[in-house]
C-alpha cells in the first residue's frame, strides 16, 4: 500500500457523507444560523416598482458571516423590503411544506440547492417562472443548468442562482511542458497523463496532485468527472468494460501523482507551496491560491474522455413557492439578486460563483476572475456531461462513497484487479441503492424505482 494510504482509508467517510460540509468548503450550504431573519430596506432599482415585504427562506450562505452579507451587501438595493431567513435542509422544507398545506403563508421565496428544488418540485409546490423568465433571460444563464431547473418538462420552476464546481488549474511555467498538440482548455485523460509523465522527467518528482485526503473531496473526481468520462454514466456503467478503462487510466496516471496526494484536503496550499504544480479540487479550495498570486496561475477544465467532459457542478436555484404571499415581490428580489452587481458582490464576498456562460461585465478580483473563466469554460463545453451530486441517499451517503474509495485502494493503491475488483463492489453499490432506496440522477437515465447497477 501507497505511504499514506492508512489515513485515506481511515477518513474518507468525514468527507463523503457530510454533504453541508462539502457546500461550506464553497461558501455554500451549511448549519442554520442561531439568529433570525433580518430586514434590508432598498431604496429602489431592483426593476422598478415596489417589491414591497418578502421573507427570504435559505439553505445557502446560512453560515452568521455569510447571511450578515446577504443583508448588509446583498439585499440593499432591493425595491422593497426584504427579510432573510437561513435555514438547514430540514428546516427548509418542514417549514415549505407546513405552508403548503395551509395555501398560504409569509415566505415568498426560496434559495436552495437543486435537490432540494427537486424534492418540491415532485410535491408541486413551486410556481412555474417560464411566463417571467424573458425579463432575464438575456443574462446569459447555462443552458445545462436551466435544463435542470425545468426537471425534464416544460416549465422552468427556479431560476439559477449560485454555483461552484471543481476544475483544474496549474502553475504557469507547468503549461510550457505540455505534451506536443495539446490544449490546456481542451484536454483529454491521455494527454493528462502524458503531461504528468512529461513534469516528472522535468521535476526530478511528482507535481500533480488530488485532493485524497481524509478531508479531500476526491470521490467527487471518481463520481462526476472519470468515470462519466468514460462511461457517460455512473450507477449503470458501474461495471462495464468502460469503467474498467477508466480505473485503468488512474492506476496508470497514479504512479505519476504525488505521493502527499492520499493526505491532502485543499489543493490550495500544495500549489502555493510548489510541491505540485497541477491540481485538481474544488473551486473554493483552490480560490486562496489564486487570490494570493494570481498571476502564477492557469484555471482550466478538468480533461476529456471518450464519452466527454464530466463534471459536476453544485447548483443553487431561486424558487417562489405556490403558496407564496408576495409573488410580484419575490420576483423583483430574484431580479436583483441575479444582477450583475449583486452576483459580483455574492462572488467577492463569498466565493459562490455566478450561474452563466459569460464573465460578469464588472472588475473583479484577478484570482477569481481567472477562477470564473475556468468556470465558464468548463460548463459551456460542447461535449460536457453533466453530473450531480448523488441525491436520494440520505444517511446512507457515506457507504454508497465508501465503495469508490474501496474500489481506488484496491486498484490503484494496491494494484488490484480491475473487473474483479467491480464485480465484488457493484453488489455493495447495489446493497446501498437498494436500502437507501434511491432513485438513478444524471448522469444515469433518470425514472421511477430504485437505481439499478450495472
Amino acid at each position: 500500500m501507497a505511504a499514506g494510504a492508512g489515513a485515506l482509508l481511515a477518513g474518507p467517510l468525514l468527507a463523503a457523507c457530510d454533504d453541508e460540509g462539502e457546500q461550506s468548503s464553497a461558501s455554500s450550504s451549511a448549519s442554520a444560523s442561531s439568529g433570525g431573519g433580518g430586514t434590508a430596506t432598498g431604496g429602489g432599482g431592483a426593476g422598478g416598482g415596489g417589491g414591497g415585504q418578502v421573507v427570504f427562506l435559505s439553505t445557502q450562505l446560512a453560515p452568521a458571516a455569510e447571511a450578515a452579507t446577504v443583508r448588509n451587501q446583498i439585499l440593499p438595493g432591493y425595491s422593497g423590503s426584504a427579510s432573510f431567513v437561513p435555514t438547514d435542509e430540514t428546516g427548509f422544507l418542514t417549514r415549505v411544506r407546513a405552508q403548503a398545506q395551509t395555501g398560504s403563508g409569509s415566505i415568498s421565496l426560496l434559495g436552495a440547492l437543486h435537490g432540494s428544488m427537486s424534492t418540491l418540485r415532485a410535491e408541486d409546490a413551486l410556481m412555474d417562472l417560464s411566463d417571467r423568465f424573458s425579463e432575464i433571460e438575456q443574462r446569459g444563464y447555462i443552458e445545462n443548468y436551466l435544463q435542470l431547473a425545468r426537471f425534464d418538462g416544460q416549465g422552468l420552476f427556479y431560476i439559477p442562482w449560485l454555483q461552484a464546481t471543481y476544475l483544474m488549474a496549474a502553475r504557469r511555467d507547468a503549461v510550457e511542458h505540455l505534451p506536443s498538440g495539446a490544449d490546456v482548455n481542451a484536454l483529454t485523460y491521455e494527454q493528462l497523463t502524458a503531461w504528468a509523465q512529461r513534469l516528472v522527467e522535468v521535476n526530478g518528482e511528482r507535481v500533480v496532485g488530488f485532493p485524497a485526503g481524509g478531508n479531500g473531496l476526491f470521490h467527487r473526481f471518481l463520481q462526476g468527472y472519470l468515470l462519466p468520462s468514460f462511461t457517460g454514466a455512473l450507477n449503470t456503467e458501474f461495471a462495464s468494460d468502460e469503467a474498467v478503462a477508466a480505473w485503468d487510466w488512474l492506476a496508470r496516471t497514479w504512479d505519476s501523482v504525488h505521493a502527499e496526494s492520499v493526505l491532502y484536503g485543499f489543493m490550495q496550499e500544495p500549489l502555493r507551496l510548489g510541491e505540485v504544480q497541477v491540481a485538481w479540487d474544488h473551486t473554493a479550495r483552490l480560490k486562496e491560491a489564486l487570490q494570493a498570486t494570481p498571476e502564477e496561475y492557469v484555471v482550466f477544465p478538468s480533461p476529456t474522455g471518450p464519452e466527454g467532459l464530466g463534471f459536476m457542478p453544485v447548483v443553487a436555484g431561486l424558487g417562489i413557492p405556490k403558496s407564496a404571499s408576495n409573488p410580484d415581490g419575490a420576483w423583483e428580489l430574484i431580479k436583483h439578486l441575479t444582477s450583475q452587481q449583486a452576483l459580483a458582490t455574492t462572488l467577492q464576498e463569498t466565493g459562490f460563483l455566478p450561474p452563466l456562460s459569460q464573465e460578469l461585465d464588472v472588475n473583479l478580483d484577478p484570482g477569481l476572475a481567472k477562477l470564473t473563466g475556468g468556470v465558464a469554460r468548463q460548463t459551456s463545453s460542447n461535449n460536457a456531461v453533466l453530473s450531480l451530486l448523488p441525491t436520494g441517499l440520505g444517511s446512507f451517503e457515506g457507504l454508497y462513497t465508501k465503495v469508490f474509495y474501496d474500489i481506488f485502494r484496491r486498484t490503484v493503491l494496491e494494484k488490484g484487479d480491475i473487473r474483479a475488483a467491480l464485480d465484488v463492489e457493484a453488489g455493495q453499490l447495489q446493497a446501498v441503492l437498494q436500502q437507501a432506496g434511491a432513485s438513478c440522477w444524471q448522469p444515469d437515465p433518470t425514472g421511477q424505482g430504485v437505481c439499478q447497477v450495472s
